[in-house]
């Protein structure tokens, strides 16, 4: 054991911790029965919190096998660990941190891809749950369905050995879970996108449907029958680590962890209660299964998701770092209320859903200051959030005839962003581009680019947003 081992949380030096931090389980006892894809802070600081506590209440032996889809980071830096990290929740009173031992190995998609493969197969692993983002889904814009002429989707489809893409990943592990024996499992979509559990159903439909292989036909039919995709709602805001946060955790652990984590005191977990085999008894844990999610999918995306990016674009705008920053304006709170009060005009009534109360909740969750939560976080991939955030509350309120000055300011803002500073978005060229030529004819442009002809040829709308525009970045009144 070297030094440098000494002082890193691990199986070996979690003695040291103190017994208040530690595990509430044995992390000796799990194994790998979950596989996640994407494990990054916001799976680590959610799902695999309830997991654990699910264990705590029933156990099951329920680990998870974490798989990282493009960078090493999180292999680096929870491998040596043996899985181990510290979970740090930033209260207003003060952080409290603790270990979390459900994850039992991390694997990074193609360089672990034989592994992967292998998990994927086994009947011991009854989940498969992921939080890739939005873009890792690599949708179509226009269709919503798999962009077949997507690099990453057209390599796999051409049979590369480990595949790089979710999609592909997902169809080669059930083909050859089904040649294995067929055991059900259920995928389960953790990301922001409204039908979560429909959506990837058809993306991995679509991706066997257009491989060669002679098998797809049966495949196909044996997803229909023994493969559960339930639609999930997951809320939790998790920040980016910062170095703070990681010393924050080993003042507490007495070690180093190098995959610390943090997140607000709120959490939220709804599931459709579809699954095709075992499952951790995650309603012990409080995760609400209903016959339904939308509703509560719909207020999230619309309320929280679309006025996070909207007081984000708006923040940048305006020389702020945080979400607490913006809510410490004059205008930050004003803003997010009259968006969430015009949003909230496109969600269905909902029984146990108290959308005032939720509105309320928004603004504290977003005013605390021991968050930290960094809008330029927010703002990444705003081309492929949007248009489940802004876009369709925007089509359904206009179509109804409802005036939309709330989500017009929202559009114009993104919009600004496009055109005064470079984006973290995979589509980050083509919305410069959209510039080029007569700048009023930016905003239809932008727009035919997220797949909205519709509002695109909408002249009043982008009238609404050329007005936006035109006086310079400020805030709604």
């Amino acid at each position: 054991m070297t030094a440098d081992s000494t002082r890193r949380l691990s199986l070996a030096t979690l003695p040291r911790v103190p017994a208040e931090s530690r595990p509430p389980i044995d992390p000796g006892a799990l194994r790998p029965r979950i596989v996640h894809l994407g494990i990054g802070a916001f799976h680590r600081a959610h799902q695999a919190l309830y997991t654990e506590a699910a264990e705590a209440a029933h156990g099951g032996g329920w680990g998870i096998a974490g798989v990282t889809q493009r960078s090493r980071s999180v292999v680096d830096a929870l491998r040596p660990q043996d899985g181990l990290y510290s979970f740090t929740e930033r209260r207003p009173d003060g952080p409290a941190t603790r270990v979390v031992g459900t994850v039992t190995e991390v694997l990074h998609a193609t360089d672990d891809g034989t592994r992967l493969g292998t998990l994927l197969a086994s009947p011991e692993v009854t989940v498969v749950t992921l939080t890739v983002t939005e873009k890792g889904y690599r949708r179509d814009a226009a269709t919503g369905g798999l962009a077949l002429d997507d690099p990453l989707i057209r390599d796999d489809l051409a049979g590369r050995p480990a595949p790089a893409s979710v999609a592909g990943q997902l169809a080669a592990g059930l083909r050859a879970r089904l040649r294995a024996g067929g055991a059900p499992v259920s995928l389960v979509s953790c990301d922001n996108m409204a039908d979560n559990g429909a959506v990837l159903r058809r993306l991995v439909r679509e991706f066997i449907a257009a491989t060669a292989w002679d098998d797809r036909d049966r495949l196909l039919d044996w997803i229909t029958g023994s493969v559960a995709f339930p639609a999930t709602v997951v809320d939790r805001i998790v920040p980016a680590t910062t170095d703070t946060d990681r010393r924050t955790a080993a003042r507490a652990l007495t070690v180093d962890d190098a995959g610390a984590v943090t997140g607000e005191p709120f959490t939220q977990w709804v599931l459709q209660d579809i699954f095709a085999a075992d499952r951790p008894h995650w309603e012990a844990a409080g995760v609400r299964f209903v016959p339904d999610v939308s509703p509560y999918q719909l207020a999230k995306l619309r309320l929280l998701n679309g006025s996070h990016s909207l007081i984000a674009y708006l923040g940048l705008g305006h020389g702020c770092e945080t979400v607490a920053d913006v809510l410490a304006t004059p205008w930050g709170e004003e803003t997010v209320r009259a968006y969430c009060a015009e949003a909230a005009q496109s969600l269905p009534p909902t029984e146990g859903l108290d959308l005032p109360a939720y509105i309320d909740s928004l603004v504290d969750r977003f005013a605390n200051p021991a968050m930290h939560h960094r809008i330029q976080q927010i703002a990444m991939d705003g081309s492929q959030k949007i248009p489940e955030r802004w876009l369709a509350p925007l089509r359904e309120l206009r179509a109804a005839g409802r005036d939309t000055p709330l989500l017009a300011t929202a559009l114009a803002a993104w919009a600004r962003l496009t055109r005064d500073r470079p984006l973290d978005d995979p589509r980050a060229e083509e919305l410069r581009r959209a510039w080029d030529g007569p700048h009023t004819e930016a905003p239809r442009r932008l727009l035919r680019l997220l797949g909205a002809e519709d509002l695109a040829d909408d002249t009043a709308l982008i009238a609404s947003v050329r007005a936006e525009l035109d006086p310079g970045a400020r805030p709604p009144r």
